[in-house]
């Protein structure tokens, strides 16, 4: 028998199972060897499997809104077997257990606020794990660490907890030490456009990823004063109110900041407000999946977002070589300049199938 100071790593035939703790601190068994991952509606999941991997031909099954991101993003270009996911087996939020049955996943990833989904999942047979995006009270780099952290003990030979950790840690506090000292009344003032459309504007409040971001680069958000959770509604009245200096667009949208300098979705007319008079309205980059959530660009969006509201303090930061450098150490990606430039240039497509 084998000595019992070797690990499982040399002895895989000691147990074909892992046992991990997720999000929703279930106890959850999957299997040692998986081939076949699907992810439900942990929208940025896809992406990250993917650069954990530096592959996707793991991925059997994904949610349309994850395929809309990766269809027009590097994401398809890096990985174009993204594409062959199926998407059929979910409905909204909700999956057709009969559909998924059929991808024979070996484990199956769902979002911890849709816990009513993870017990269907698992009565139905599922390896189901939860993973959450709001657990860590929205900070994104967190959010991401806990990902990978989550990941790393259920594919334990591609751990990257501790790197990812490194870096995205280092990256945050060299943006704190920068814009600490900036007094109150000169911090830029930001307007998050969560989503646009003829009808309706939504945003960030205080809780939500928005207040994060803000708060991340030394910003205000200016819609803090919302205590509702998650995207909140609002009328162009409250934005001219807030007045903001900076308005970052989501790519949960399909608008791009032209529409906002020529009022060209529907009655709304914001040339009064003062980010838009200073054509200060910017597209978030759309790098692996849509930049707003946490994913595995936050790093590198937290570098973009503070040169682009404070460019002066960070002059010296060459956010397209960061970029390069930040998939090469941490996940073993390799990407040109030509890639790294199209994250920070999106397309409007990737934000329909959102709704």
């Amino acid at each position: 028998p084998a000595a019992p100071e070797q690990s499982a790593e040399q002895q895989p035939e000691q147990s074909d199972t892992i046992t991990v703790t997720d999000h929703n601190d279930n106890v959850v068994t999957v299997p040692r060897r998986i081939d076949r991952i699907v992810v439900c509606d942990i929208l940025p999941l896809p992406s990250v499997l993917s650069v954990f991997f530096d592959s996707a031909e793991k991925l059997v099954g994904i949610a349309p809104s994850s395929m809309s991101a990766a269809q027009n993003s590097l994401l398809s270009q890096l990985y174009p077997e993204i594409l062959n996911a199926e998407t059929g087996f979910m409905n909204g939020t909700d999956v057709n257990t009969e559909e998924l049955m059929k991808l024979a996943p070996d484990v199956v990833f769902y979002s911890a606020m849709n816990p009513a989904l993870g017990e269907k999942l698992q009565t139905a047979g599922f390896h189901a794990v939860a993973v959450s995006a709001n657990k860590w009270e929205y900070d994104c780099i967190e959010t991401l660490n806990n990902w990978i952290d989550l990941l790393s003990s259920i594919f334990p030979e591609n751990d990257r907890a501790a790197l990812c950790r490194q870096y995205s840690t280092e990256v945050y506090d060299m943006v704190q030490q920068r814009v600490k000292d900036i007094p109150d009344e000169d911090r830029a003032r930001a307007f998050f456009l969560f989503q646009y459309n003829d009808s309706t504007i939504m945003t960030s409040g205080k809780l939500f990823f928005g207040q994060w971001w803000a708060t991340a680069i030394g910003a205000r958000n200016v819609a803090e004063e919302l205590t509702q959770d998650n995207s909140v509604t609002v009328n162009l009245e409250q934005v001219y109110e807030w007045n903001p200096g900076v308005i970052f667009m989501t790519n949960f949208n399909t608008a791009q900041p032209e529409d906002l300098y020529n009022n060209t979705v529907g009655t709304y007319d914001w040339s009064g407000v003062q980010a838009v008079q200073d054509q200060r309205v910017y597209k978030m980059p759309l790098g692996m999946y849509r930049s707003y959530t946490p994913g595995i660009d936050t790093p590198i969006t937290l570098l973009w977002m503070a040169k682009t509201v404070y460019p002066a303090l960070f002059e010296d930061i060459d956010v397209t070589q960061r970029a390069i450098d930040y998939y090469q150490e941490v996940f073993g990606v390799t990407l040109t300049a030509e890639q790294v430039e199209q994250i920070f240039a999106p397309i409007s497509a990737a934000g329909t199938l959102y709704f």
